[in-house]
């Protein structure tokens, strides 16, 4: 009887993002699935179907939209790519988990994920950098060198999400040597600690750029107020909203991805999984915020989504009108 149990046990697995009672991290397996699903990864997938379906609707309307072709719209044309792989991605990692285990698809998924955050991640500097050059060369920014800097940038940024998610694949993996791994199997703790390191790196330049931009927007509304020789309300306002907007933009951002980066160097896998868990699902929103941020609340992308819908509801209504005769 001992024995029967001991083959059912062996034979029963776990998914390769396993939550444990005990001290482990998260793990990979290519063992079948015989327990209940685990409530955070039910979490995380449907974060990623939000993510997805959010900013589908972006580059939709960016891709279909002749007059959104600047160089500041190919930028959030670029992170609402990268947010969308990001929510396919969680979403595919849920389906394989529970449906397919392999050690394959499991590298292929993780690379993909680590491909797509960091693309989103290096889109927002991107973002950042272009809105710092727009104020400090008002003058030249509307040019063609402009859109040629930013299309290299946006080439380099992809390249290197896309060198960053092919090195598990390629072996810096712990799959032989379960002793290297990090937090997130079967990612290596010197994988974590690159990801980290290079998220504080590109959060202290985000930081620096908007600080500077908070300087050139006050600076403006100084220079405007003495030409008017008084500072109007309007003008206190404007210089708010604008600081605010930064302020906001970058404490979503760091209040998403900075609890999982602090953990990703201070964090051992042996710790309870719930940890990196309770720090990887808020990271997720920051893919749910951007659209939000960056898209919704731009008046060009409105104006389009206005067209879209109405558009679509127009044609519904007026076919709908129509008589049989007609038809």
């Amino acid at each position: 009887m001992n024995e029967s149990l001991e083959t059912n046990e062996t034979a029963a697995g776990i998914p390769w993002i396993e939550a444990t009672d005990g001290n482990r991290s998260l793990e990979l397996s290519t063992e079948p699935l015989d327990f209940a699903i685990n409530p955070w990864d039910i979490m995380l997938c449907m974060s990623g179907t939000v993510i997805a379906c959010e900013n589908a609707i972006v580059v939709a309307i960016i891709f279909y939209t002749p007059t959104l072709r600047t160089p500041m719209f190919v930028l959030i044309g670029s992170l609402a790519t990268a947010d969308l792989l990001a929510g396919m991605g969680l979403i595919l990692n849920f389906m394989f988990q529970y449906l397919i285990s392999s050690e394959t698809i499991s590298l292929i998924t993780v690379g993909f994920l680590v491909s797509s955050f960091t693309a989103s991640i290096s889109s927002l500097l991107a973002i950042t950098v272009d809105r710092y050059f727009s104020l400090y060369n008002a003058l030249t920014y509307f040019s063609e060198k402009t859109l040629l800097y930013i299309h290299i940038m946006l080439v380099v940024t992809w390249a290197v999400s896309l060198c960053l998610g092919l090195l598990p694949v390629l072996g810096w993996n712990c799959l032989g040597e379960p002793s290297t791994c990090s937090i997130v199997k079967p990612l290596t703790k010197s994988n974590v600690i690159l990801l980290a390191f290079s998220f504080f790196v590109i959060f202290m330049i985000m930081l620096t750029l908007y600080f500077k931009i908070c300087k050139i927007v006050c600076r403006h509304a100084h220079q405007i107020a003495l030409q008017q020789h008084f500072f109007s309300t309007s003008h206190y306002v404007a210089t708010k909203k604008g600081v605010s907007t930064l302020a906001i933009i970058l404490g979503t951002f760091g209040a998403s991805w900075l609890p999982f980066a602090i953990y990703c160097l201070v964090g051992e896998h042996d710790y309870p999984s719930v940890y990196t868990y309770a720090t990887l699902l808020p990271a997720t929103y920051n893919s749910m915020i951007n659209p939000i941020i960056y898209a919704y609340r731009n008046t060009e992308i409105q104006r389009s989504l206005y067209v879209l819908f109405c558009g679509c509801f127009q044609t519904n209504v007026s076919y709908r009108s129509r008589s049989p005769s007609e038809v």
